[in-house]
């Protein structure tokens, strides 16, 4: 395929309709590389070729490729969602976002023909059956289907009824296994309702089974069938066993989604929580790969899309009433539209904001953080799975990323003397002590904590680069906005490192606040709240790391300062000393022969140093 020309393409960007529809970005060869939807064409498309539009890194070398684009004009913007999921999911464009879903866990499958079959499939097909799944626990799914086979006699057999009729039954009816729906010894309406109690029960709807079946277990101890009543009642315990697995999520028994959502960089992961009757009965999860300039908006919108759109064409039936999320995307109103339609009946997308059904929400959230950090266990992409603490501080400070590497900054000094700097690093929250760095800060600046802290950072982040190590994912400076600011200067004068936009942010101690580059006002998080306490716990272990090393400093100080007032003993001979006996206290406890033996030592100059000392008669 030629390119456009220029001409060609202003020609056809001036005629867009300004009707709601998709859009099409193609290369050079022709291949598709992006699929948009627009509630207005015109200026949607528009808005990628305007001069000076401030476009992520990802969008401008998409539009740097584009020569051609095509537009699918629709009725409504509900119409253009579902096209744009099917049109994503058919092309996969380079420049979309990708989803991968969970297609390895299987399903349990009841057919849409005229009597229905029920079995065990890990392929989803579009031919109106209703699948009910995925299920993450493959046992908990075969003790479901051994329950429908026991209670119902639904057909095993691969007959096309009624069109394909066999001569007689097959050995499943004599068992009691089938009543021969095939040969017409059942009809179809008492097998059509026996297939949707069946659904019923997949479905999590057990309690109206479970009545009827002690009714008739009830009806059959009166008729003195005890062989009967017994099989109802292992029956009925094999449906309050299934039940119990269940975990009970929502006390008010209501059908609902939860939809949880986790991200880390350019990679994220969306989870749907079913809960019927109260229950949770299932998950579904699927991985977002490719996010750049993406918001965590735009990467659920996509998510929810490609879930509720494929549940449709698989099942409306099986939409519940609610569905919360815990983060609003520009689409929800028009996904809700949709649902409502296509199901039926009401069906509200919202986003709670107390409550239970907040905490519910961030259950989910939970569970879509441990899938994406399970994920990246497997892929050797974290050496460990991160706290919950590393996400909720990512929530917190609208980071890109899960902060596991964590530096920490802290400057000590003594009135202006022996100023030191520690850099301490966390990761995964917990300390990597091999990374810990203490430097003695070398500008003559006395008690000027700004100073030294810009040095700091400056001699770390240069020594980290030049040895070719990892930078953090978050710089955490003690103190408040001045701090902060003589870091951020720091890290702007390093411009010939070529850093990448760098999360820095500043802990003041007094009322823990936590201060954000060119925010005025700071961020104050519950004194129970994990990720305030990981701050502290690195805050605190970056302030212990540079007491000491001050300490060790005043220390050596001060014995030299003793040592120095013995005529004779200067600063090659103090060191000589402190070498060979360790400490002040070595040196006194040494005898004269012992410091005599010393290079530049002799008799007389080391009974001096006893004298000095006060051992001079002991010796």
């Amino acid at each position: 395929m030629m390119p456009l020309d220029t001409t060609t393409l202003d020609a056809k960007l001036r005629h867009l309709t300004t009707a709601p529809g998709v859009y099409l970005m193609k290369d050079a060869e022709g291949t598709i590389i992006y699929v948009g939807k627009a509630k207005s064409l015109r200026p949607r498309v528009r808005s990628y070729f305007q001069s000076g539009a401030q476009h992520g890194i990802k969008t401008r070398e998409m539009v740097r490729r584009v020569t051609d684009f095509d537009t699918i004009v629709v009725r409504s913007e509900a119409e253009a969602l579902i096209l744009e999921n099917n049109l994503i999911k058919e092309n996969r464009p380079r420049f979309n976002i990708n989803l991968k879903d969970d297609k390895t866990y299987p399903y349990i499958k009841v057919t849409a023909e005229a009597f229905p079959r029920v079995f065990v499939t890990r392929r989803l097909v579009r031919d109106g059956g209703r699948y009910f799944g995925p299920y993450t626990d493959v046992r908990r799914m075969r003790q479901s289907l051994e329950l429908v086979k026991k209670l119902y006699t639904v057909r095993s057999c691969h007959y096309n009824l009624p069109r394909d009729v066999p001569a007689r039954p097959c050995l499943d009816y004599h068992i009691g296994r089938c009543k021969a729906p095939c040969v017409a010894f059942q009809s179809a309406d008492e097998y059509s309702a026996m297939v949707e109690e069946i659904t019923e029960v997949l479905g999590g709807h057990t309690r109206l089974v479970a009545r009827r079946l002690q009714a008739e277990m009830m009806k059959a101890a009166e008729e003195m069938n005890f062989e009967r009543a017994g099989e109802l009642r292992d029956s009925i315990k094999q449906l309050q066993s299934l039940e119990r697995k269940q975990q009970v999520l929502d006390v008010s028994g209501s059908d609902r989604d939860i939809v949880g959502f986790a991200r880390d960089g350019a990679d994220a992961c969306g989870v749907v929580m079913q809960i019927r009757e109260g229950k949770l009965l299932g998950r579904e999860a699927q991985f977002i790969t490719g996010l750049e300039d993406e918001s965590d908006a735009e990467a659920l919108s996509a998510f929810a899309t490609r879930v509720y759109a494929d549940r449709l064409h698989r099942d409306a039936d099986s939409m519940p009433p609610e569905v919360f999320f815990g983060l609003d995307f520009e689409d929800r109103p028009v996904l809700e539209e949709l649902l409502r339609a296509e199901a039926r009946r009401a069906v509200r997308l919202h986003v709670p904001q107390r409550g239970e059904k907040v905490q519910l929400v961030e259950l989910a959230d939970q569970n879509a953080r441990h899938l994406l950090e399970e994920r990246k266990l497997m892929g050797n992409t974290a050496a460990e799975r991160a706290p919950d603490a590393l996400y909720e501080l990512q929530e917190v400070l609208e980071l890109s990323t899960v902060p596991r590497l964590m530096v920490c900054f802290d400057i000590s000094h003594t009135q202006g003397t022996e100023t030191v700097a520690s850099a301490v690093f966390f990761e995964n929250g917990e300390p990597a002590k091999g990374e810990y760095r203490k430097m003695k800060i070398r500008g003559e600046w006395g008690n000027d904590d700004f100073a030294s802290m810009h040095e700091a950072v400056t001699r770390w982040f240069t020594r980290r680069v030049e040895e070719g190590k990892p930078l953090p994912d978050l710089t955490v400076i003690d103190g408040g906005k001045g701090q902060l600011g003589a870091a951020l200067k720091a890290l702007a004068g390093l411009e010939a490192l070529d850093l990448p936009q760098l999360a820095v942010i500043g802990l003041a101690k007094k009322e823990e606040e936590i201060f954000l580059p060119g925010q005025s006002t700071s961020i104050r998080l519950p004194r129970r709240s994990p990720a305030l306490r990981l701050l502290q716990r690195l805050r605190d272990e970056a302030h212990r790391f540079a007491i000491t090393y001050n300490r060790k400093l005043r220390t050596k100080r001060t014995i030299r300062s003793e040592l120095s007032t013995i005529p004779g003993v200067g600063p090659s001979r103090q060191k000589a000393l402190l070498a060979k006996f360790g400490s002040m206290r070595g040196v006194m406890a040494a005898t004269e022969a012992e410091i005599a033996a010393l290079p530049g030592f002799g008799a007389g100059l080391a009974k001096k140093v006893k004298e000095a000392l006060g051992g001079g008669k002991a010796a």
